[in-house]
Formats: C-alpha cells, structure tokens, sequence
C-alpha cells in the first residue's frame, strides 16, 4: 500500500511539472489577472488530480469516438440553419409554414444576423461554382429589389449601420406589468444586479455596449462571495419554467434561443464558433456509452414519465443517501479495481434489479457517477454548443455571462437539459454541507469542469485544459444560479406566442372543397368569437376540471386574480369527499391552445393578464 501510495505521489507531481500552473488573462488582453484572481494551489491541486483520474480510467477503454471538427463554412452554416428552424433556406422548399411564420416575429437585429448567415451560406455556394436553393431576396421582403441584399459587414465583424430595408414587426415587452422583486439574491455581499426577462438580450446588449463603463462588467473573482447575485421580477403572466411548456413549445423555445444567442454573441464581439461531428455508431443498450435518449427509450419501457436516467438518479441518490457529509466527496476517487467491477455489476444486472446498491461505497458511487458522465458518447453539453459555452469564459460582464447560458440552458435537448438540471442539484447540495465535507463552491466547480467539457476520445491537451479550468467559473455560476437558468424569459414566451399566431395566419386552404369548408368551418368560429369577444369584455373564462366532480366553472376574472386563487375555488367546491386532498394538491392551471401549445400557470399568476395574452385558449385544471 505504501509503495502503491509513493507511485501515486509521483505521478501525481509527474502530472503537475507537465502541466505548469494556468493564471487566467483578462478578455481583451494577453496578461494574466492579477495574483489574487489567479486559480489556487489547492485548486489546481484537485484539477490535476481529476485530469489524472480521467486519463487513467481513458487507458483501459477501447471505444473511441470518430472525431470530425468540419471547417467548411457552408456545412456549417447549413448545420446552423437547420439547428435555427430554417431548414427550408437550404432545401429551397417555398413554405408558409413555421420557418416564414419564425422569421416575421424577428427584431431587426436579429433578422439581420440570420440574413448574414443564409448570404455567407450562399457566396460559399457560389465560390464552388453552385447555385444556392434560394437566394437571400427571397428570404426577405425588400422595399427595392435593386438595393443592396446583405448589410455590409466591418472589419471586425460588425453589422454597419446601413442596414436593407428589412421591417420586421416589433416585439413588445412580454410583461409588461411587474410585481416588486421578491427580494432573493444569490449574492451573499454585493448588491445584487437587476436581470430583466422581458426584453431580448441582444438588445440589451446593444444598449450596453453604448456607455464606455459599466458596474455589472467586473471579472468573477475566486473568492465565493464575489459572485454576483441576480434578482429579476416577476411578470404578471407569472413565471414559466422549462418543464412548464409542451415538447413543441420547447422546440421553438430553442429556434429562437440558438438565433438569439448568435446575435447576443455577434454584439458582444465574440466568435460564434461550431462544432459539427461525425461519429461511428453508438451502443443501444448496456449503462455507460449509451446515449442519454437511449437510456431514457429503455427507462421509459419500465418507469413511463422518466425525464432522467434512472441509473443516473439511484447513483445520485447514494449519494445524497450517504455522501454528502463525507469529507472530500467527489474529490477522493474511489478504489479502481472496485469502481471496475461496480461497473460491470451495473452492466449485467442494473435493468434486472439484481444490483446490490448497499455494496456501494460513497466515493466509488462518485467516481461511477463523474465517469458516467465522461463515456456518454454526445457530450452532456452537446458538442456542437461546446464552443459556445466556452465562448461564454471570454465575457466579463457577470451579467452578460448568466444571459449567454441563459440561452444555452434553453438550447440543450431536454434529455440534456433535465439531466443537468439533476446534477447542478446534487452539486448545490454538496456545496450546502461544505463544513462537513470540506467542499467548497470553487472545489467542486474544479472537480466537475473537466468531466463536462472533456469527453470520450478527446485527448486532454494543454490547451484543453486551460479551457477546462477557466470553465470551471462557468460550473460555479451554473450551480449557483440554476433556478433561474431553468426559467424562460418572457421575451421567449412572447416570441412564441406570435410566432404561433403567425403560423396560424399563414394557413391557407388548397383545394375549391376545403375552402368551403373551412368557410363554414369560419362562419361557426365568428359566431363564437362574437360571445368570446362579451366574455372578454367582461372578463369571464370557463374553467375545466375533469380529474374533479365539478368538471367545469365559470369564473369572472378581477384583475388581482392569480391561479392559486382557481384551484382553491375548485378544492372548496368539491370537498374533501370525492377526491384525496394529496390528489388535489396536484392539480395545476394550464393554459391550452390559442397562440400557445400549452403552459402549466405559475401560481401567483395573474390570469387577466394572461386571458388578455391569449385570449383564444382553454383553461385546465389538472395534474402536471
């Protein structure tokens, strides 16, 4: 044991006279931050240690990914269009459908970006001597066909002023009215920073970019308690969560996100870079080396509903079972011969229930946990947003920061996203017992940056590294500000809503027989909307509650009403006879339909403020 532990010491120091301590530089500038900025001994004590962990467990894998970085401008560019929701700009398909309807609700500076993107998409094109699908005039609408089609481009990257004669309608505030901030700050010194949800980032950006100086552009520091806190206020329509929203919903949620961030990015100065790789084929069955939608595919055969690999779930609820208080929790790796042989246990017997979990001891249950991570074949973060990611370490703004993985956040497949979502949970948790287990916020944040941003068959080159360790200010800010990250801005939910009516205006009929019928089909919906337009008036919905014995209510609206206020009103009305009060408690307000798939109501939402919103939809009562 003790020479095993000499060994250990030595190539331990082996690894650190290899990989020189980093000092982090300043964006903008080629010299490293100032000494008190600089990573810790400590810290890059548990880095390296980590980076040794990963590379040793690397040498028994055979598995490698094929790793292909494109650089070819138009593939990426294409990869790009489609990502946005924009695919019929490539396949030169003349669609009405949800690529013209996205493109109408654009701010002007984002429909710039996106006219910057098909016309680079087509001189690349043309430089091979090919004729693009459809040219960037007939993407947009030009008051003069004769006017110059793409806005000139700066040296440094910069739209310039003159701009085509581009109109698109502007977005208003999605929340208008706001309550007073509720008051709660991550911060734990400094005033916390103002974060409005209600206007696109990019155009706050612009804004900001304006004044030489700003209070929010200050370097994150080391020391825990200089990270910023954030306080946003509450909009009327109350707040939406991620898992609030329908799949379709999110889907367009991440259209708009990826044309969003690009823009954000291109404001900003920074390099919107893409990965686009191509990979051999992944397993589709077994734990480790499995995609995340595989994994839930087969999860979801036994536990319908699963959101989150189940084997991911047991691993961090041993965790939180009977490690958080351990000293050196993620940070102490694990017996290697028996994390193996854990592992190959959880292979052969996880799907049959046979695995003995009480075997596990807490810090091998972290090493399968950071490894699980490590060997997924698609990395956690994706690997085409990887850059993007990193991209965000080169902002110094704090603010700009949280609004660049805001954006991200909302990027992520939910596969990803949820599963994140988890393990930013047990890591907050970790952080909560740091005086039993000697794990600070800054600890873990440098433990787990490398199993986030290094992946299978990537090798972990100097360069990566520095990349690595300057993400780990990134983990810190994720977990730190996870609630809000998971929360949709409301600039989002207005883009949806008009994208939706949008769409909903360009559906026309094709045929002499369906024109007639959708004529009469009209005819029926003016008369409704003539009493909906009364009930508007007066304020009066129809609320459905099947789960209920009261099935349905009519409710005059006031303009203080809130969706608690309706699920109490169902629960007094019902008793506690015809259904459980744990049952009732369940029950949720959904708004569905109209110029919206379907959203789960924040209780303090105020339901004047959203019957105004949509004033088309249904109004559910029932379980999540």
């Amino acid at each position: 044991m003790r020479a095993a532990a000499r060994a250990d010491t030595h190539t331990h120091m082996h690894r650190k006279a290899q990989y020189p301590r980093i000092a982090m530089s300043s964006p903008g500038s080629g010299s490293p931050l100032a000494p008190d900025r600089s990573v810790s001994r400590d810290s890059m004590e548990d880095y390296w240690s980590e980076m040794k962990n990963i590379q040793e467990d690397r040498q028994d894998r055979h598995e490698d990914l094929v790793e292909r970085v494109s650089s070819d401008e138009a593939e990426l560019e294409e990869a790009w269009l489609q990502e946005a929701g924009l695919s019929t700009l490539v396949t030169g398909t003349q669609s009405d459908g949800p690529a013209e309807a996205l493109l109408s609700t654009l701010t002007r500076s984002q429909a710039a970006m996106v006219k910057k993107r098909v016309d680079n998409y087509t001189q690349t094109l043309r430089k091979r001597n090919r004729q693009p699908m459809r040219h960037v005039r007939d993407v947009f609408s030009m008051a003069d066909a004769s006017s110059e089609l793409t806005p000139p481009i700066s040296p440094n990257g910069q739209i310039a002023p003159k701009l085509p004669q581009w109109n698109p309608p502007k977005v208003p505030p999605a929340c208008s009215v706001f309550t007073p901030p509720d008051g709660r700050s991550s911060s734990s010194g400094s005033e916390p920073v103002v974060l409005a949800l209600d206007v696109p980032y990019s155009e706050g950006a612009r804004a900001h970019r304006k004044g030489r100086e700003c209070h929010d552009c200050r370097r994150i520091r080391k020391d825990d308690k200089d990270l910023p806190g954030f306080q946003t206020v509450k909009p009327r329509q109350g707040v939406t969560r991620v898992n609030d929203l329908s799949s379709e919903d999110l889907r367009k949620i991440g259209y708009i996100s990826l044309i969003e961030l690009t823009t954000f990015y291109d404001i900003m100065g920074i390099e919107m870079k893409r990965n686009r790789v191509e990979r051999s084929k992944a397993r589709d069955s077994g734990i480790f080396g499995v995609p995340l939608t595989t994994l839930l595919e087969n999860d979801q055969k036994k536990y319908p509903g699963s959101r989150v690999p189940q084997v991911f779930r047991k691993l961090l609820f041993k965790l939180e079972q009977t490690g958080l208080q351990t000293e050196g929790i993620l940070r102490v790796p694990g017996s290697a011969s028996r994390v193996k042989q854990l592992r190959q246990e959880l292979e052969l017997k996880f799907y049959e229930d046979r695995f003995d979990w009480d075997q596990v001891r807490q810090n091998d249950a972290a090493g399968l946990l950071k490894m699980f991570i490590r060997e997924l074949p698609y990395p956690l973060l994706t690997q085409q947003h990887l850059p993007a990611f990193t991209a965000a370490q080169s902002i110094s703004s704090p603010k700009h920061q949280i609004q660049a993985l805001h954006l991200l956040i909302m990027l992520l497949p939910e596969a990803n996203r949820d599963t994140l979502k988890a393990l930013l949970e047990f890591l907050r948790k970790v952080v909560a017992f740091e005086e039993k287990n000697r794990m600070s916020l800054w600890n873990v944040s440098m433990i787990v940056a490398p199993n986030l941003f290094t992946f299978s068959g990537k090798n972990a080159k100097q360069e990566e590294m520095q990349v690595a360790v300057a993400a780990a200010q990134l983990v810190r800010l994720l977990i730190t500000h996870q609630d809000l990250l998971w929360t949709v801005p409301c600039f989002l939910i207005s883009h949806i809503r008009k994208m939706n009516e949008a769409a909903m205006g360009k559906k026309t009929p094709t045929s002499e027989k369906t024109k007639r019928r959708l004529l009469r089909r009209w005819n029926t919906e003016k008369d409704r909307d003539r009493s909906e337009v009364t009930d508007l008036r007066d304020g009066v919905i129809r609320v459905h509650a099947p789960l209920h014995t009261k099935v349905s209510m009519a409710i005059q609206l006031s303009c203080e009403m809130k969706a608690r206020d309706i699920t109490a009103r169902f629960d007094i009305e019902n008793g506690r006879g015809s259904r459980s009060a744990s049952r009732r408690q369940r029950q949720c307000l959904f708004e569905v339909g109209g110029n919206i798939g379907e959203r789960c109501l924040d209780p303090d939402a105020h339901l004047l403020d959203v019957y105004h919103a949509n004033p088309h939809c249904e109004w559910v009562l029932k379980s999540r």
